[in-house]
């Protein structure tokens, strides 16, 4: 996030209300082969806008100046705001004007924390199995189309034993 003098208090309003009705907060678990443990956790702010009224999202992004915006093949442009440090300060500057997504909000505050401090290397199997599940407390609070992996699926990705 940019330094906070030169975004306006209405910009964050503005940003967070387009985050409520256009965005999504994401905690997923992706496969890597080139990591130790074959696996690592990505945090993800995504707004999305139709192509032809891109403009707001070149818009924010020079506002909270992170994050890149992309076309996609449907017709869709989107801003990903990606990484720990990056998700977290962006979501805090906006989170007083988080209406419908405060709650995804404050789960993915506290993952990326945690995941701020250590790699999934050193993560011990305790704070792993609460990032697991504050990632499933996310989703759970999502709207997804396509099917989730379970709690033992995600567990077994990252090796942990019941």
């Amino acid at each position: 996030m940019g330094s906070r003098s030169s975004i306006t208090n209405a910009d964050l309003a503005y940003i967070a209300g387009f985050l409520d009705g256009d965005g999504s907060l994401m905690l997923q678990l992706k496969k890597r082969s080139d990591s130790t443990r074959g696996a690592r956790f990505m945090a993800t702010i995504c707004l999305y806008q139709d192509s032809r009224h891109e403009a707001p999202l070149t818009w924010i992004r020079e506002r909270i100046q992170c994050g890149y915006v992309s076309r996609r093949n449907d017709g869709m442009t989107e801003l990903r705001i990606n990484g720990f440090s990056q998700v977290r300060r962006t979501l805090e500057a906006l989170l007083m004007h988080v209406r419908f997504k405060k709650k995804q909000a404050l789960l993915l505050i506290r993952a990326c924390k945690m995941l701020e401090k250590q790699t999934l290397r050193t993560l011990n199997s305790r704070d792993m199995r609460k990032i697991v599940d504050l990632l499933l407390l996310i989703q759970n609070e999502n709207y997804v189309s396509k099917r989730r992996k379970t709690r033992e699926e995600l567990h077994n990705i990252l090796g942990l034993t019941p």
